[in-house]
């Protein structure tokens, strides 16, 4: 049996959904056939393509659809769901996307032979959501890319001057909108107000998502925008910590991005992140309590001796997360998938 992949994810920037697809999907070339969209790339365009021409795309085979959507008529189907966030948190998207994923992925998962996520949390939930068999989805992790690594202090000296970058700075990145908490970090930021150390908060708008309710931003904040693919690694490892006080995450992929960087890291104690870093590889904290996030970032950024064992900690953790072992993983609940009845 044929094997297909639906391809909107490469007419979309990169994001963390789009990076596990072109990850996982780069390294099964060889097992399956990416069908993409062409010039039915965005926005309605894109949905009425996947709805309506990919069933007739990938009939005959296996359809794995591994961005959270996928065509309902298709039955022999696996599809990633990351999480659940569009039933959990409704107010971080517009309405009508949250309205249409609501709609659509419970039927979806239902449907589909397999679903595959990549947390245990994420697991559960959607079980709960979908009213389905937690044996009919298979965990599995996200890995990190393989130029995800310390940079050289030359190439950080680089990036600082070119992006106008504090000599000492705290870095947060991720979409801006309300689940990433950037107002309670702001505010702990704020109340922690170190004077020779900056604020950067990495990151892009979407359309789907709601504003993050930000004002204004306190002194020593910088916005930095979305930062492309190739300078991450150098500003990840030119940080003297990571904060990421998310409310709610399916896997939480920049954390380990940060952590395979050298980046010490603060991160919620909440939903799927303490998967990702285990025990020892971050300081947990909880994302609602605004003291918590500032006393964790007052702490770190005054013991070099705390920074630099989280850093060999957070290094040595992200050596467990592979996107080959992602890979070999995923080819096998296909293979498994496709030689059903």
């Amino acid at each position: 049996m044929k094997l297909t992949v639906n391809g909107r994810f490469r007419t979309q920037r990169t994001t963390g959904v789009q990076r596990y697809a072109r990850e996982i999907t780069s390294r099964l070339s060889s097992l399956v056939d990416v069908l993409t969209p062409g010039e039915w790339n965005a926005g309605i365009r894109g949905h009425l393509w996947e709805q309506s021409v990919l069933p007739r795309l990938s009939r005959g085979g296996l359809l794995w659809s591994p961005c959270n959507t996928g065509p309902l008529s298709v039955r022999r189907q696996v599809v990633t769901i990351h999480d659940c966030a569009f039933a959990d948190h409704p107010e971080a998207f517009s309405r009508m996307f949250a309205s249409w994923y609501a709609w659509l992925i419970p039927r979806l998962a239902r449907r589909a032979r397999r679903i595959i996520t990549v947390s245990r949390f994420s697991a559960q939930r959607l079980a709960e959501l979908c009213d389905i068999d937690i044996d009919r989805i298979d965990v599995i992790y996200n890995g990190v890319s393989s130029h995800m690594c310390p940079a050289p202090v030359e190439a950080i000296a680089q990036l600082r001057q070119r992006s106008n970058l504090p000599g000492r700075y705290v870095l947060s990145v991720g979409s801006i909108e309300p689940r990433k908490n950037l107002q309670r970090l702001l505010t702990a930021w704020q109340r922690l107000a170190p004077a020779d150390v900056g604020l950067v908060l990495a990151g892009g708008e979407s359309a789907v998502f709601r504003g993050a309710g930000i004002d204004r931003l306190p002194p020593g904040v910088q916005l930095a925008g979305y930062v492309a693919d190739e300078d991450l690694p150098t500003l990840y490892s030119g940080a003297e910590a990571f904060v990421y006080p998310s409310l709610y995450e399916g896997f939480g992929l920049t954390v380990l991005e940060a952590m395979a960087c050298g980046a010490p890291v603060i991160c919620s104690r909440t939903t799927s992140l303490p998967e990702v870093t285990g025990a020892e590889a971050a300081m947990l904290i909880d994302p609602l309590d605004v003291d918590d996030i500032a006393s964790a970032l007052g702490r770190l950024l005054a013991d070099g001796q705390l920074q630099g064992k989280l850093r060999a900690q957070g290094l040595q953790r992200a050596t467990q997360f592979s996107w080959d072992k992602a890979a070999a993983a995923t080819a096998k609940v296909l293979k498994q998938a496709a030689s059903q009845n």
